[in-house]
């Protein structure tokens, strides 16, 4: 792949989330270091992202369903970063050219039913041709599953015994964009809306026990959390992010460096006192009305058109001022207790995600050479994938990334 003209190409560069990964690489790395261009679908889009930002890189135009237009940007580059959803929709194709072409591949998605088909149609040929395609590298869910990985290691590495649990515990302020809610329309438009609900969806087998299953269950309602002292919730992006970390054990344990017996992950939404209970019980109560009623395909199609469209999202003020902390809580197998923490300002459905989702295909194009796993391929995960590289890039990038209780000022 060295003789291909670009290292990263960002294709669906003129979306919202789209523009703010060129003005990344704009702000963050050379031309003398990584060779880079935009893509999309309309070429005057894309001039005016060029223009506004300010950058001199080429312009390559591929409509996501051409397949012959997308094999010719896929061929070209070392790595594709692809922010153009609902991906269900709009990545088969580019996904696909990656394999073919042995492309490294990242994204934002939370779409969890379309992982999973990517998982059975792709994963063993880019496992044996060493191509990393590593969907889910945005806010959901890099924090859950890089943090649990760190923590996992940790634990391994200067505790010397296993890891029996990892909680995790979400505080965030931040807004929306219409993508995002694209994606979660369409997954309750199709017809693989059930599936979302498997807590093993994303593993590489699905043979489990009741009692297994049982221990694994989504959390239905708010409860008191004598580990923090205060009230959680469940978070609504648990159902992805708790999949992804399942397969990230799952595949670990294939490779013979288990997470350890009969491990198990949970997040959830975390309150302060003194009225935490308060805001646990609210906040579970709107989610579970707002699931409630995107599920009725009437109420569904009345909500879509009243909240943000493709293309918009929050404004800048909104953006800079948000913040996301991610406390997370590894319980060994021996009765002790490792905290760590994620966390970062901005907001994580955009600048965080933006950061992620960068900064992981910077990992592909930059630091291929200490990432986990000799020659390591397949549908992967940010820590099956990225690991310790990606922690070490975040944490240059001005995130905190800790194993400790010295948690960040929000």
């Amino acid at each position: 792949m060295t003789a291909r003209p670009y290292d990263v190409v960002l294709y669906g560069a003129s979306g919202f989330t789209g523009k703010q990964t060129v003005q990344y690489f704009a702000q963050h790395v050379t031309p003398s270091e990584v060779r880079w261009a935009i893509a999309g679908r309309n070429r005057d889009k894309l001039e005016q992202v060029k223009a506004q930002v300010g950058v001199n890189v080429d312009v390559l135009v591929a409509d996501s369903q051409d397949e012959t237009a997308i094999d010719n940007i896929v061929s070209q580059t070392r790595v594709l970063l692809n922010t153009a959803g609902p991906f269900a929709l709009y990545g088969n194709k580019i996904v696909d050219a990656c394999v073919r072409f042995k492309t490294h591949y990242v994204d934002i998605t939370g779409e969890t039913p379309w992982v999973k088909e990517l998982c059975d149609r792709y994963h063993d040929r880019a496992a044996a041709d060493g191509t990393r395609i590593i969907p889910c590298c945005g806010f959901d869910s890099v924090p859950s599953d890089l943090g649990t990985y760190l923590i996992v290691r940790y634990i391994q590495r200067e505790l010397g015994t296993s890891c029996r649990a990892v909680k995790a515990y979400y505080q965030a302020m931040g807004g929306f964009n219409g993508g995002t809610l694209a994606s979660v329309f369409n997954i309750y438009n199709s017809t693989q809306v059930s599936q979302v609900s498997n807590p093993f969806l994303l593993n590489p087998t699905s043979d489990r026990s009741p009692e297994e299953i049982d221990r694994n269950r989504d959390p239905e309602f708010p409860q008191y959390d004598p580990d923090l002292d205060t009230w959680v919730a469940p978070f609504f992006m648990g159902a992805v992010n708790t999949r992804v970390v399942r397969r990230s054990s799952a595949l670990y344990s294939q490779w013979q460096e288990p997470y350890g017996v009969d491990f198990t992950y949970q997040e959830y939404l975390k309150f302060d006192p003194p009225i935490g209970w308060l805001l646990a019980v609210g906040i579970t109560a709107a989610t579970a009305l707002f699931i409630g009623a995107i599920q009725q395909p009437p109420i569904r199609s009345l909500l879509q058109p009243l909240l943000p469209q493709p293309g918009s999202g929050p404004s800048e003020k909104t953006m800079n001022e948000g913040w996301f902390r991610c406390e997370l809580l590894g319980l060994t197998s021996d009765g002790r207790k490792v905290w760590g923490l994620i966390c970062d300002r901005g907001d994580p459905g955009n600048r965080a995600t933006v950061k992620f989702l960068c900064e992981s295909a910077l990992c592909l194009a930059l630091n291929e050479d200490k990432l986990p796993g000799d020659r390591r391929g397949g549908i992967l995960t940010p820590a099956t994938g990225l690991g310790d590289v990606l922690a070490e890039r975040l944490r240059h990038a001005g995130m905190t990334v800790d194993l400790d209780r010295n948690f960040c000022q929000r």
